[in-house]
C-alpha cells in the first residue's frame, strides 16, 4: 500500500494552536502529476497527465476567526446576508425572499426518499449564525468557516493578496506526494484503524456514529496532515476552486509533449446544468468532499473527486482557502 512518509510525525493534532498555523502557507514544487481517477465515479475520469508550475497554499482552510478579521477590517457582507430579490430570482416563491443558507437537518429516522430533504434553507443562516439565527460561533473560532458563496471567497482572497487555487492547484496539493492514490495518505479509507479525516460514520443521512468524534465541523488540523503539511484538504468541509465545472475531463488523447500546463477547467457556458436548462446559474467545481460524505452516500472524501457548485448557494458545509502563485 503506498502510504506518506511519516506520517505520525507531520500530523498536527487540535491541540496545536491554530493560531499559530493560521497564516502558514506550504509551497508546493510545479511538476506533472496524475489528476482525476478511472476508478470511482465517472466526472472524476478519465485520469490524465497535468503540468503545474509553484504555488503557495494556505496550510489550513480560512477559518470563523480568519474571516472576522476581514469583516471587521471591511465591512464585508456575504451573499447569505443578502435577501434574495424577485428580478434575480424570477421563480422563486415570494415567502423564500429571505436572507439565509442551506443547513444540514439530519432527519430523525431512516429515509426512503431519493431528493435531499435533509438541506434546509434556513432564514437567518450565515457564516455567523452556522445552524439559523439563534446560533453563534462561540466555540468554533478555529472552525472552517462556512456559508460562504464564490463571491464571499473571491473577495477574501482579493483582500488577503491572494486567489483562490485552481482545481489542478487543488488536486495536486491535496494529493502530498501521492501521485494516483485513491486517498490523501495511501490507498484505504483508514490507516492502521485511524480515521484521518472529518466524514461520516454511519448509515448516511440519518445515522451519524461520529466515532471520528465530530457530527458537524471539526476544528482545523484535528486530524493529520498530508505529505506536504497541509491539513483538512479531505473531509471537513468542501473547498471552492476557481475553475468552471465541466461533467467529465478531457478524454482526448494528450502526446507527451502537450502535456496540459496549468489548466483551468470549462466555460461559464459549458458549467450550466444540462438537465436544468431553465437554471441559468453557473457552477464552480469544489474539492475534498466534508463531514457530510459517507461510504453509503458520497464517496468524495478523496482529491480526484469533484462536485459542480453553484456560484450563488452557500451551505453549512462548504468552506475555501487560497494560493499566492509563485511569479518567475
Amino acid at each position: 500500500m503506498q502510504e506518506a512518509q511519516s506520517l505520525g510525525n507531520i500530523g498536527l493534532r487540535e491541540n496545536v494552536a491554530a493560531s499559530a498555523i493560521c497564516c502558514e502557507m506550504v509551497q508546493i514544487s510545479g511538476g506533472t502529476f496524475w489528476m482525476g481517477s478511472d476508478r470511482h465515479y465517472p466526472e472524476e475520469a478519465p485520469a490524465h497527465q497535468v503540468r503545474v508550475d509553484s504555488f503557495e497554499i494556505d496550510r489550513i482552510p480560512v477559518t470563523n476567526q480568519d474571516f472576522q478579521k476581514f469583516v471587521e477590517e471591511t465591512g464585508y457582507i456575504t451573499f447569505a446576508e443578502i435577501p434574495p430579490t424577485l428580478d434575480k430570482y424570477p421563480d422563486a416563491l415570494p415567502e423564500m425572499l429571505f436572507a439565509g443558507s442551506a443547513v444540514f437537518i439530519k432527519p430523525k429516522k431512516r429515509q426512503e426518499s431519493q431528493g435531499c430533504t435533509w438541506w434546509q434553507f434556513i432564514q437567518g443562516a450565515d457564516w455567523r449564525h452556522p445552524l439559523g439565527a439563534d446560533s453563534s460561533l462561540d466555540g468554533l473560532e478555529i472552525h472552517p468557516v462556512v456559508h460562504i458563496a464564490y463571491c464571499d471567497a473571491e473577495a477574501y482572497a482579493k483582500w488577503a493578496g491572494k486567489d483562490l487555487p485552481t482545481e489542478a492547484e487543488w488536486e495536486l496539493a491535496a494529493r502530498g506526494g501521492l501521485d494516483r492514490a485513491a486517498y490523501a495518505w495511501g490507498e484505504d479509507l483508514y490507516h492502521h484503524g485511524q480515521h484521518m479525516a472529518n466524514t461520516w460514520q454511519g448509515d448516511f443521512p440519518w445515522q451519524n456514529l461520529g466515532s471520528d468524534g465530530y457530527e458537524r465541523t471539526s476544528p482545523v488540523a484535528a486530524f493529520p496532515a498530508n505529505g506536504y503539511g497541509l491539513v483538512d484538504m479531505i473531509g471537513n468541509v468542501w473547498e471552492w476552486t476557481s475553475d468552471w465545472y465541466q461533467p467529465k475531463h478531457s478524454s482526448e488523447k494528450i502526446k507527451s509533449c502537450c502535456i496540459p500546463h496549468n489548466p483551468r477547467g470549462g466555460t461559464e457556458e459549458g458549467s450550466l446544468d444540462a438537465h436544468l436548462p431553465q437554471d441559468k446559474i453557473p457552477r464552480r467545481v469544489l474539492k475534498g468532499g466534508s463531514h457530510l460524505c459517507a461510504p453509503n452516500y458520497c464517496q468524495r472524501y478523496r482529491p480526484a473527486a469533484r462536485f459542480p457548485q453553484p456560484v450563488d448557494t452557500s451551505t453549512s458545509h462548504i468552506g475555501f482557502r487560497c494560493v499566492k502563485r509563485i511569479r518567475v
